[in-house]
Protein backbone atom coordinates (compact mmCIF):
# COMPACT_ATOMS: atom_id res chain seq x y z
CA UNK A 1 0.00 0.00 0.00
CA UNK A 2 0.84 3.51 -0.61
CA UNK A 3 -0.20 6.75 0.41
CA UNK A 4 -0.23 9.65 -2.43
CA UNK A 5 -0.23 13.67 -0.98
CA UNK A 6 -0.46 15.97 -3.60
CA UNK A 7 -0.39 19.53 -3.25
CA UNK A 8 -2.43 21.50 -5.51
CA UNK A 9 -4.27 24.88 -6.73
CA UNK A 10 -7.63 25.60 -5.05
CA UNK A 11 -9.24 25.97 -7.82
CA UNK A 12 -8.72 22.32 -9.08
CA UNK A 13 -9.90 20.30 -6.09
CA UNK A 14 -13.21 19.37 -7.49
CA UNK A 15 -11.69 18.28 -11.20
CA UNK A 16 -9.23 16.19 -8.96
CA UNK A 17 -12.10 14.65 -6.98
CA UNK A 18 -14.02 13.74 -10.06
CA UNK A 19 -10.80 12.46 -12.30
CA UNK A 20 -9.69 10.06 -9.25
CA UNK A 21 -13.24 9.25 -8.59
CA UNK A 22 -13.73 8.09 -12.10
CA UNK A 23 -10.40 5.82 -12.09
CA UNK A 24 -11.76 4.61 -8.84
CA UNK A 25 -10.28 6.39 -6.01
CA UNK A 26 -13.64 7.41 -4.39
CA UNK A 27 -11.80 7.79 -0.97
CA UNK A 28 -9.62 10.46 0.02
CA UNK A 29 -9.14 13.61 2.48
CA UNK A 30 -8.40 17.24 2.07
CA UNK A 31 -7.06 20.16 4.06
CA UNK A 32 -6.51 23.60 3.54
CA UNK A 33 -2.82 24.35 3.33
CA UNK A 34 -0.37 27.38 2.49
CA UNK A 35 2.58 27.52 1.38
CA UNK A 36 5.65 28.88 -0.79
CA UNK A 37 8.01 26.47 -3.12
CA UNK A 38 10.68 27.80 -5.35
CA UNK A 39 8.78 31.23 -6.70
CA UNK A 40 9.17 32.13 -2.88
CA UNK A 41 5.70 33.44 -2.08
CA UNK A 42 3.43 36.18 -3.34
CA UNK A 43 4.99 39.22 -2.32
CA UNK A 44 2.47 41.63 -0.78
CA UNK A 45 2.26 45.59 -1.36
CA UNK A 46 4.01 47.81 1.25
CA UNK A 47 0.75 48.99 3.00
CA UNK A 48 2.05 52.49 3.43
CA UNK A 49 3.08 53.56 -0.06
CA UNK A 50 0.99 51.06 -1.76
CA UNK A 51 3.78 50.05 -3.77
CA UNK A 52 5.74 46.44 -4.31
CA UNK A 53 9.50 46.64 -2.39
CA UNK A 54 11.80 44.22 -2.52
CA UNK A 55 11.62 44.12 1.19
CA UNK A 56 8.64 43.32 1.77
CA UNK A 57 7.14 40.73 3.52
CA UNK A 58 6.73 36.96 1.54
CA UNK A 59 3.43 35.46 2.14
CA UNK A 60 1.99 32.00 1.72
CA UNK A 61 0.04 30.77 -0.94
CA UNK A 62 -3.41 28.95 -0.30
CA UNK A 63 -3.22 25.45 -1.55
CA UNK A 64 -5.12 22.32 -1.22
CA UNK A 65 -3.71 18.92 0.26
CA UNK A 66 -5.22 15.70 -0.63
CA UNK A 67 -4.13 12.14 0.63
CA UNK A 68 -5.34 8.70 -0.82
CA UNK A 69 -4.29 5.67 0.29
CA UNK A 70 -4.21 2.76 -2.56
CA UNK A 71 -2.77 -0.49 -3.73
CA UNK A 72 0.70 -0.47 -5.41
CA UNK A 73 -0.54 -1.26 -8.44
CA UNK A 74 -2.98 1.79 -8.51
CA UNK A 75 0.16 4.38 -7.97
CA UNK A 76 1.12 4.76 -11.44
CA UNK A 77 -2.33 5.80 -12.58
CA UNK A 78 -3.64 8.00 -9.49
CA UNK A 79 -0.55 9.97 -10.09
CA UNK A 80 -0.79 10.39 -13.92
CA UNK A 81 -4.33 11.04 -13.45
CA UNK A 82 -3.33 13.86 -10.76
CA UNK A 83 -0.69 15.25 -12.78
CA UNK A 84 -2.78 15.54 -16.19
CA UNK A 85 -5.37 17.39 -14.12
CA UNK A 86 -3.72 19.64 -12.25
CA UNK A 87 -0.70 20.12 -15.01
CA UNK A 88 -0.85 23.88 -16.24
CA UNK A 89 2.82 24.17 -17.03
CA UNK A 90 2.87 27.23 -14.74
CA UNK A 91 4.64 27.73 -11.66
CA UNK A 92 2.78 26.28 -8.41
CA UNK A 93 1.32 23.64 -10.23
CA UNK A 94 1.56 21.59 -6.92
CA UNK A 95 3.81 18.57 -5.96
CA UNK A 96 3.01 14.72 -5.60
CA UNK A 97 4.41 12.75 -2.92
CA UNK A 98 4.49 8.54 -2.86
CA UNK A 99 5.30 7.18 0.76
CA UNK A 100 5.17 3.67 1.63
CA UNK A 101 2.28 2.26 4.22
CA UNK A 102 2.99 -0.35 6.80
CA UNK A 103 -0.53 -1.50 7.79
CA UNK A 104 -4.19 -0.20 7.46
CA UNK A 105 -7.02 -0.69 10.13
CA UNK A 106 -10.83 0.21 9.71
CA UNK A 107 -11.93 0.74 12.72
CA UNK A 108 -15.83 0.37 12.06
CA UNK A 109 -15.08 -3.67 10.96
CA UNK A 110 -11.46 -4.16 12.07
CA UNK A 111 -10.31 -5.44 8.64
CA UNK A 112 -6.71 -4.94 8.17
CA UNK A 113 -4.14 -4.33 5.23
CA UNK A 114 -5.54 -3.90 1.90
CA UNK A 115 -9.04 -5.03 2.64
CA UNK A 116 -9.31 -2.14 5.27
CA UNK A 117 -9.18 0.53 2.42
CA UNK A 118 -11.40 -1.51 -0.51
Amino acid sequence: MKEVIAIIRRHKIQETKAGLLGIGVPALTMISVEGRGKQRGLIEPDDEMNEVKTENRLQFIPKRMIYTVVEDDDVPKVVENIIRTNQTGQIGDGKVFVCPVEDAMRVRTGEIGEQAIK
